[in-house]
């Protein structure tokens, strides 16, 4: 059996480095077309079970970038106004508003469930999960941010453009070139010896 430390160490370096960058430590600039299509394509390579193939993706640039902010500006007014008033709410709108504008580009995640096979959803969503994994590893090798967001503002945006029945928002990904002065996360991972058990 053929070992490749060189390879070996550099896939790992890549897996421990990935970390989730926001957009607003971003960087104003273009992912080549042809980069982009890796990216998604790679998405496409995650496991599958019985090749269902559950995901979709919609990509948002230009002026989507623009309209999310308004969208999410609009979408937690009056969720803010219970906490803020006058400038303050003023500025948190403002700073909603312009938080996607660095992204390079949005990635919709749509979960697409095979009505005819009948999988369990949790298998589906694992498959979509490991989808945004591939994106995620890609991006990192590339020198490229990428954070997945879930939360209700990002799904509900993702639901309006036309899923059909038996089709799921999971959220928006946000695609950017990392600002070099941002504060780098340090977190750390669990020893094995916590988390694994070598049965005999």
């Amino acid at each position: 059996m053929m070992y490749y430390p060189e390879l070996s160490e550099e896939l790992s370096g890549i897996i421990r480095n990935r970390r989730s960058i926001y957009a607003d430590e971003f960087v104003k600039g273009d992912i080549p077309d042809t980069l982009l299509e890796e990216i998604l394509v790679n998405a496409t390579w995650a496991p599958t079970h019985k090749m269902t193939e559950p995901w979709r993706f919609l990509v948002f640039r230009g002026e989507y970038l623009e309209e999310y902010g308004r969208y999410m500006a609009a979408y937690y007014r009056e969720y803010y106004s219970k906490s803020f008033s006058g400038q303050a709410l003023d500025e948190k709108l403002d700073y909603l508003e312009r938080y996607p504008r660095n992204a390079a580009c949005m990635i919709g995640v749509v979960l697409v469930r095979n009505e005819k096979i009948g999988l369990p959803e949790w298998e589906e969503i694992a498959a979509v999960s490991s989808a945004v994994q591939n994106i995620a590893l890609t991006c990192t090798a590339n020198n490229i941010g990428s954070y997945w967001s879930t939360k209700s503002v990002a799904i509900d945006y993702v639901s309006g453009f036309g899923l059909a029945p038996h089709e799921k928002s999971l959220g928006l990904l946000y695609l950017g070139y990392p600002s070099e002065d941002r504060t780098v996360s340090r977190k750390k991972r669990s020893p094995l010896s916590k988390k694994v058990t070598f049965l005999p």
